[in-house]
């Protein structure tokens, strides 16, 4: 079989998303026509057919699905090399895409990159960062359209290789007056006589307290989810419930008592076990890293070391 053609591939990846060859045609501004020869002759290369033609547009086969799989990771790696050889042009020797969970990016990960990239030996190495949640991490990693990521460790992350990163403790965000706030600590059960402020269904913080409160079997009653922990904040300090956050986020190593970071808001640690969370840093294949990702995670392994 010949070489795969990446226009020919990126034409195939628009036709199996948009699920249309007339559409997929005006996204990649070419006739639909070009494209049905093309995806003829790609058949044709693979020996199989890729795509079922209806009268509303077309689907991938089970070989079409296979090859969409592939395509994406080719045509993802394509554009990492380019944008890694565009970068050599203004004078930076290496471009490391990282993607992170809200709460890395709330905690520590901006200053611990910001620390790496101070370093003189460092001075031509560019870190771009992308927020998501850790399953979207984990997939995109799997999927190689991003080599390198910073998730919650007790993600499902079979089949990558991981290295410790930092800790953090989720605590209880409580309204001053609150009948919590004045409590050194207090179990998580405890707070299911409260209503809650939580971050969406897809993130790892909100899977780790439904998985509690269904061993506990009590539900958890949100009257506010928000986008950000700094909108979660802003809902804790006007009254309208608690949030387990990262005790981390508000600057707080103390008690109730004496944890009141942020004006109107304490912060009561949480006595489970479980909210002492561990975050790994996740890759499919170290020794497929460029030089300049392999030296950001043995760098942040670092920290995770240092304290």
């Amino acid at each position: 079989m010949k070489d795969l053609d990446l226009t020919t591939l990126r034409l195939f990846v628009a036709a199996c998303d948009l699920g249309n060859i007339a559409r997929a045609g005006e996204q990649q501004h070419i006739g639909s026509s070009a494209i049905s020869k093309r995806m003829a002759l790609l058949e044709e290369q693979v020996q199989a057919p890729l795509l079922e033609r209806h009268r509303r547009g077309v689907v991938p086969t089970a070989a079409g699905l296979m090859l969409l799989e592939h395509a994406r990771a080719m045509l993802a790696s394509a554009d990492r090399a380019a944008r890694d050889m565009a970068a050599y042009q203004h004078g930076v020797k290496g471009q490391v895409r990282i993607l992170a969970s809200v709460s890395s990016i709330a905690e520590s990960l901006p200053d611990d990159i910001a620390a790496f990239l101070q370093k003189p030996e460092h001075a031509q190495i560019r870190v771009d960062i992308e927020e998501l949640t850790s399953s979207e991490i984990i997939r995109s990693i799997r999927e190689g359209l991003a080599l390198v990521g910073v998730c919650w460790n007790a993600a499902d992350l079979e089949g990558l290789q991981t290295l410790p990163y930092r800790c953090d403790t989720l605590a209880v965000a409580v309204p001053a007056g609150h009948p919590l706030a004045l409590r050194d600590s207090c179990s998580f059960s405890e707070t299911l006589d409260c209503e809650h402020v939580g971050l969406p269904a897809s993130t790892a913080v909100y899977t780790m307290l439904a998985r509690a409160a269904a061993i506990i079997g009590r539900p958890i009653n949100y009257r506010a989810v928000v986008s950000s922990f700094d909108a979660t904040i802003r809902c804790v300090r006007a009254g309208l419930g608690v949030a387990i956050m990262p005790r981390e986020i508000l600057g707080m190593a103390g008690s109730g008592q004496g944890g009141q970071g942020v004006q109107g808001v304490n912060m009561v640690p949480l006595t489970d076990a479980w909210a002492r969370r561990q975050f790994a840093i996740c890759f499919r294949d170290g020794s497929r890293l460029s030089p300049a990702a392999r030296t950001l995670v043995d760098y942040l392994a670092g920290c995770a070391q240092a304290g």
